[in-house]
Parts: C-alpha cells; sequence; structure tokens
C-alpha cells in the first residue's frame, strides 16, 4: 500500500540529497520521511473513516450494548480482538481512541482496544507463522489479547477519565449529537462530508505537532541504535533479561512486521523467546512516538500510568512465556 511512499523517501534520501544508503544519518531521514507520510495518510483517512462511523453508526446503543449488560469481561474481549484485526500500529489508532471516547465507550474497554491495535494483525501473523511455526503464532496472538483484556480493565478499574486533557474534554462537550436511523434517510451523504472532513482535519492539526516530533526521535533511534547494542543486556543467563528487554524496548518505534526480522536473530542467538515476545510487544505496544502522540489526549500522570500497566503486564508475560516455553 505504501510502496510508493518508501520510493518517494528513497529518491529524496538517497537521490536528492545524496546521502549515502545505509548510513546511520540516511536510515535516520528515511525512516522519518517514510513514516511522517504513512502516518498522516492514516491518520487522515482513519479520522474520515470515524467520522463516517460516527455519522450513520448508532454509537448510542453501541454504548448501552456495552456498558447496561454484565458481560463478565467480554467487552474487554470483543475491543482488544477488534484491536486485533484493525492493521494499525500504536499512533495511528490513536484517532479510533478518540472516536472511541467520544462515543462514550468505557474508557477500559477504549484502552484495551488501543494496546491489542498494533500488537496483533494479519501481516503480524502470517509472517510469525513462517519465522515461528503455529505454536509460538499462537501463544503470541493469544497472549496480546489477553494482555490487552487485563491491562484495560486494570485502566479501567483505576477511573481515569477526569485525566484526559483539556482538548479531549472539550471535544467531548463540543460532539455532535448522533443522527438517528430517521435522519438517516433524510441526510445525505454528501451533505455530512463536509463536516466530517473539517472534523477530520481538526483532529490531524490538533496532533500533528506530536507526530512529527516523535517520528523524528524514532528515526534518529532507527538510525542510530544498532541491534548488536541489546544482546548483551538480554542474554538468557540474565534474570532481569525481560525487564530490561521490556525498559529497552520502550523508547523504540516500529511495527511488528519491522521488529519480527529482528526477534529472529535474536532468538538464533539464543535469547530465551519469552524475553524477545516481550521485547518486541514493547516495541510495538508502546513508544516515544506513541507518547508523544498520546500526551495530546493524556496527562501526563494518565500517561505514566497507561505506560507502568501495559509495561507491567508485558513483563509478567515474558517470566510466563520463558516457564512455559
Amino acid at each position: 500500500m505504501f510502496t510508493w511512499t518508501q520510493q518517494f523517501a528513497d529518491w529524496l534520501i538517497y537521490t536528492v540529497f545524496g546521502i549515502a544508503e545505509h548510513s546511520k544519518i540516511g536510515d535516520a531521514l528515511n525512516f522519518f520521511v517514510f513514516d511522517t507520510i504513512k502516518i498522516f495518510i492514516l491518520l487522515f483517512g482513519i479520522s474520515i473513516l470515524m467520522g463516517l462511523i460516527n455519522s450513520y453508526f448508532p454509537i448510542e446503543k453501541v454504548k448501552a450494548f456495552l456498558t447496561t449488560r454484565k458481560w463478565y469481561g467480554l467487552d474487554y474481549f470483543i475491543a482488544s480482538f477488534f484491536g486485533t484485526i484493525t492493521p494499525f500500529c500504536s499512533c495511528s489508532s490513536v484517532p479510533l481512541f478518540i472516536g472511541f471516547v467520544k462515543g462514550g465507550i468505557p474508557l477500559g474497554v477504549t484502552f484495551a482496544f488501543l494496546i491489542s491495535s498494533p500488537l496483533v494483525d494479519a501481516v503480524t501473523v502470517a509472517i510469525f507463522f513462517g519465522m515461528f511455526g503455529l505454536k509460538t503464532t499462537l501463544i503470541y496472538v493469544v497472549s496480546g489479547i489477553v494482555i490487552s483484556m487485563i491491562a484495560g480493565f486494570i485502566l479501567g478499574r483505576l477511573h481515569l477519565e477526569s485525566l484526559l486533557t483539556e482538548w479531549v474534554q472539550q471535544l467531548l462537550k463540543n460532539k455532535q449529537p448522533v443522527i438517528t436511523t430517521e435522519e438517516n434517510h433524510s441526510t445525505s451523504f454528501f451533505k455530512r462530508l463536509p463536516f466530517i472532513f473539517r472534523e477530520s482535519m481538526d483532529i490531524v492539526k490538533g496532533v500533528s505537532i506530536y507526530i512529527v516530533v516523535g517520528i523524528a526521535i524514532g528515526g534518529l533511534l532507527h538510525g542510530y541504535i544498532p541491534t548488536g547494542f541489546f544482546e548483551n543486556y538480554i542474554s538468557k543467563d540474565n534474570l532481569l533479561a525481560v525487564p530490561t528487554a521490556v525498559l529497552v524496548g520502550v523508547p523504540l518505534y516500529s511495527n511488528t512486521a519491522g521488529i519480527l526480522p529482528i526477534m529472529q536473530v535474536l532468538v538464533e542467538k539464543g535469547i530465551p523467546l519469552g524475553t524477545v515476545i516481550a521485547f518486541s510487544m514493547s516495541v510495538v505496544a508502546l513508544s516515544i512516538p506513541e507518547a508523544m502522540l498520546l500526551k495530546k489526549i493524556m496527562t501526563t500522570k494518565m500517561l505514566v500510568i497507561f505506560f507502568a500497566v501495559v509495561v507491567l503486564c508485558i513483563i509478567i508475560s515474558g517470566y510466563l512465556f520463558n516457564f512455559l516455553l
């Protein structure tokens, strides 16, 4: 889908600017150009999509469906499962997060989606299966859903709604009333588009600086920190390997397709699979670019709590994987 974007980034950095391929600065700038274009396209497209869904779909009924019944955790499963079938990275999941919050979906359930969305997708499953086989793939997919459910449940029980930023609070106050079924028949699709477009542009403009700064940091990490740097700190002889791997992975920025080749190298070098999976999850589910973007919708306190809960769940799962595998 984004082949042309990669080709443009290659042409701009390596041909126009004349920077050598595979150099640190070249890799960093290439990553920045490619991911900036990709994220902005995804961000705007997803915002439009969520605007259409909010315009046509009776979101209040969905809210009632999820909140008025005793699901005994099934609502968290539905959100986590929905996250796994949406091919979005952590940054591009944020517009959906905003849409869920605006629609009144419980915050814990919304967090379950936000966590699961970048962790598992169809591309990940295909590549994972090719590299590690069916058993490991199933463990990764199931654990991704379970971690999302548990972390979402914990965050939901903490009642963090008051820690959403003023920007989000204002969005909630100014949200348009949901169009009923009767209104659907009287309001044409083309009459809704200007409002949907304006709302999407407001979301993109509101978070654009966070995207640019976050991806710039991710590009520097991508270009200047070699993979081999981490192997000395997450070997199988280190009892603190799992938390070390997770804490090292958090500042990095990649999707699962990008981190899987690194996982394969680490496993081949004898690093326990559970430690490698925990490292992968921390890279994919949490990152500095994501934190920069989430800072627009979460206060610092809420962001710290969110990262702490997810990190703790991933660390526990890493030790569990090492014990089982």
